[in-house]
């Protein structure tokens, strides 16, 4: 973190006072670990350390003002919906439509019942099948 000042750290000046305050916090005590070991806290870490530093007296307003004011430039991060899950494989309609109108005139056509079985399983049917299902349709016509 680019600090203007590296010898003002606001942050810890309050972790101190507020640990002073209240020592057997374990709440605070793991804030001011969690700081002095990565460096930062994040955003809602800062505001639970605000809400306690709220109630401290001996800390000054200009501190809580700049806590504030370091809370209020963090991000917030927002957590979308997971998206619904897409099918693995997209029924062509036309594929479909073929075949129910060969099995309207041929209902007992073996190599159209076992492709219309693959096809309602949502089994990918491969491009040879596909263009046999093609071929009988237009050798109804």
């Amino acid at each position: 973190m680019d600090r203007k000042r590296p010898d003002v750290d606001v942050i810890s000046d309050v972790l101190k006072l507020v640990l002073a305050d209240n020592p057997g916090s374990a709440f605070i005590q793991s804030l001011s670990y969690q700081y002095m070991e990565r460096g930062g806290l994040s955003k809602k870490q800062l505001e639970g350390l605000y809400r306690k530093a709220v109630s401290v007296k001996s800390i000054p307003l200009a501190k809580l003002s700049t806590l504030e004011a370091i809370i209020l430039k963090k991000p917030t991060r927002y957590k979308s919906a997971l998206p619904a899950p897409a099918p693995l494989y997209k029924k062509s309609t036309r594929q479909g439509e073929l075949i129910a109108a060969i099995l309207e005139k041929f209902p007992q056509h073996k190599r159209v019942l076992f492709l219309k079985t693959k096809y309602d399983n949502n089994e990918i049917l491969s491009s040879s099948e596909a263009a046999e299902i093609e071929k009988f349709y237009k050798m109804l016509r």
